[in-house]
């Protein structure tokens, strides 16, 4: 019992060692690496707020041709890019709505023949959630989940691929989450879509290495952005459909369910970290990219997923390209 008791502390404080230098390495990296991104094209969705307007903003002040895409333009939201643009820097607005085959078809098209051809870099960052028991997340909200977080990813991804594979290149980014590998009661569904923007994603990695095109995964922790305020927009409708019954058996849940959070973080960490991503060698850019600066629980659950996945596929027909993912450095 006292040699288990041990192992368990000593694991757990191997774990805490591993994540702190993981951060503090992160850390480092966005605030003192300013990598060089001329001659990049970068597609980035959901760049009304959040990380999307940041993101579009940084990689255009280091060099990159970028499209910010956001749906139901003209708004007010696209001002500040569009000034940016005005002054120089070399960012397009195109008006791209992830729940639509055709706006999203038209949107990468129209950015491949302003490019010249296929993209560098996609990055699927729009993104919704909503708050509250998983019994009360009626049809309509699972659905609008689902089709923004998880098949808008894919409907971007198919959009962009084949002018990529054709080119032998390209790097894909989807955002995920730290609630992608670890979950939180009263969260809804949101935990379930990015648990599968994670297997889509990694699946996609194993599937595209014979074509040249790296997919990264971005985890951010929680961040102050305005998918707190836009997810409560979406929750509380919601909660009015709900039936009284089943909200009065989840009375602490319902009560948090309307949230204002992200902490004090800064979320320019997030497009800094994929910048560094974005300007790696083809081929060497990692599989999973977490974000906090100091919270980020899922690397123990990222370590046990690479070993299994290794075990399971390493010597299998899959072998070559798992391991061409997986043991990046």
């Amino acid at each position: 019992m006292t040699d288990t008791s041990m192992n368990r502390r000593q694991l757990l404080a191997a774990t805490a060692a591993t994540g702190a230098a993981l951060t503090a390495c992160q850390t480092s990296a966005a605030e003192n690496d300013a990598p060089n991104l001329k001659g990049k094209s970068v597609l980035i969705t959901g760049c009304s707020s959040g990380f999307g307007k940041m993101g579009a903003m940084l990689y255009a002040e280091r060099g990159a041709k970028v499209f910010a895409t956001m749906r139901n333009m003209p708004r007010p939201e696209a001002d500040e890019l569009r000034k940016a643009a005005e002054g120089g820097l070399d960012i397009t607005l195109l008006e791209l709505d992830v729940l639509s085959d055709e706006s999203v078809n038209k949107a990468v098209t129209e950015a491949e023949n302003l490019n010249g051809g296929a993209l560098d870099v996609v990055i699927n960052n729009a993104g919704i959630g909503t708050g509250a028991p998983v019994e009360l997340q009626d049809t309509e909200a699972t659905q609008l989940l689902f089709e923004t977080n998880v098949v808008g990813y894919q409907r971007v991804a198919r959009a962009a691929l084949p002018k990529m594979r054709a080119k032998k290149s390209g790097a894909i980014f989807n955002v995920s989450s730290q609630l992608g590998r670890v979950m939180i009661p009263g969260m809804g569904l949101y935990s379930s879509t990015k648990f599968a923007v994670e297997s889509m994603s990694e699946q996609m990695a194993y599937e595209l290495v014979p074509h040249g095109v790296d997919v990264t995964i971005v985890q951010p922790g929680g961040f102050p952005t305005d998918i707190w305020k836009n997810g409560n927009k979406l929750s509380a409708p919601m909660l009015e459909r709900a039936d009284e019954e089943r909200k009065a058996a989840y009375p602490e849940l319902v009560a948090g369910a309307l949230r204002n959070g992200g902490g004090s973080t800064d979320p320019m960490d997030v497009p800094r970290a994929i910048a560094k991503v974005i300007a790696m060698s083809p081929g060497k850019r990692p599989l999973r990219l977490p974000v906090h600066p100091s919270r980020i629980p899922q690397t123990a659950i990222n370590d046990v997923s690479t070993k299994t996945q290794l075990a399971m596929l390493g010597n299998s027909g899959f072998g070559p390209w798992v391991k061409d993912v997986l043991e990046r450095s």
